[in-house]
């Protein structure tokens, strides 16, 4: 049979699948389409076993209700896709600790700064970390400050506890490397304290909380703005090029673009694949508040 979801769906109603919908697009702006209904029931029945409701329902009446406000948020972060891995596109990950690097030397005296925004559980921002620990010339003090930034407070707490299964562990990430910055507790994995510290791990919701304090060299963030629409995808780019500095760098994932939706950016005659600010900026517009 073709075209058919994983097994064993949890009864649900069209409306109850709506409202899930709406929710997670009113908190983070991404879009489920109707075809993709199977995914909110796989995504949601760990909550509604923890939760011990039966069908999605009744877990959308326990939320419109309002004893339960938590319960809104649990269903929020179970549907966002925290798709990530170490070392991801490797080539895109080095040429940006290239770029780093290059504006390190065309700036002396200032530190570069970089935002990962939508980190997830943390393996990009990890990544560029161990990157530039081991490039000859930083001192622990001038190193690129890292910012990495999620909606998922889970997410979150993940990243800041350095903890990874085996099979995260194993992916992308070079058996030298995993020796080097982790140590093995039971069946995880967990990061050398040294190699957490060198990042800043903070609650950003991208399409309602304003972005981090300062302006950055490098934006990267990969794989998050395909799913929301166009509308507020252009928001977004206005947010980054307020906050990137002129010549700086916006790193988007393999399927993402600017050509066609803002005039802040274009592609980078030095990095192929990456978005150069063009300091461009639009009137800031007021992003619209998470609900």
């Amino acid at each position: 049979m073709t075209g058919a979801g994983p097994p064993g769906p949890v009864v649900r109603s069209n409306r109850a699948m709506n409202v899930i919908a709406a929710l997670l697009e009113s908190r983070t702006g991404q879009q489920i389409d109707a075809s993709r209904a199977w995914r909110i029931e796989t995504a949601l029945k760990p909550v509604l076993r923890a939760r011990g409701i039966e069908t999605l329902d009744g877990l959308v009446a326990r939320i419109l209700d309002g004893r339960a406000p938590e319960l809104a948020e649990e269903v929020v972060d179970a549907l966002l896709n925290q798709e990530s891995s170490f070392f991801r596109d490797t080539q895109v990950v080095e040429m940006v600790a290239d770029a780093a690097a290059r504006f390190g030397r065309d700036n002396p005296g200032r530190r570069v700064r970089l935002w990962s925004a939508g980190c997830s559980t943390g393996q990009e921002p990890l990544s560029l970390a161990m990157l530039f620990s081991e490039q000859a010339g930083y001192e622990a003090s001038s190193r690129p400050e890292i910012v990495a930034t999620d909606v998922s407070d889970a997410a979150l707490a993940r990243a800041r506890e350095g903890r990874y299964s085996q099979f995260e562990i194993q992916r992308g990430l070079p058996v030298r490397r995993m020796m080097q910055w982790f140590e093995r507790d039971g069946a995880d994995w967990v990061a050398r304290p040294e190699l957490v510290r060198q990042v800043q791990f903070r609650r950003q919701n991208l399409v309602g909380d304003p972005p981090p304090v300062g302006r950055f060299d490098i934006v990267l963030c990969r794989n998050v703005l395909l799913y929301l629409a166009a509308g507020m995808r252009r928001q977004i780019f206005d947010t980054f090029a307020q906050v990137i500095r002129p010549g700086g760098l916006l790193v988007l994932g393999a399927g993402e673009t600017v050509i066609g939706q803002t005039d802040a950016f274009r592609p980078s005659p030095a990095f192929r694949g990456l978005y150069e600010a063009t300091g461009r900026v639009a009137e800031s517009v007021p992003l619209a508040r998470a609900g």
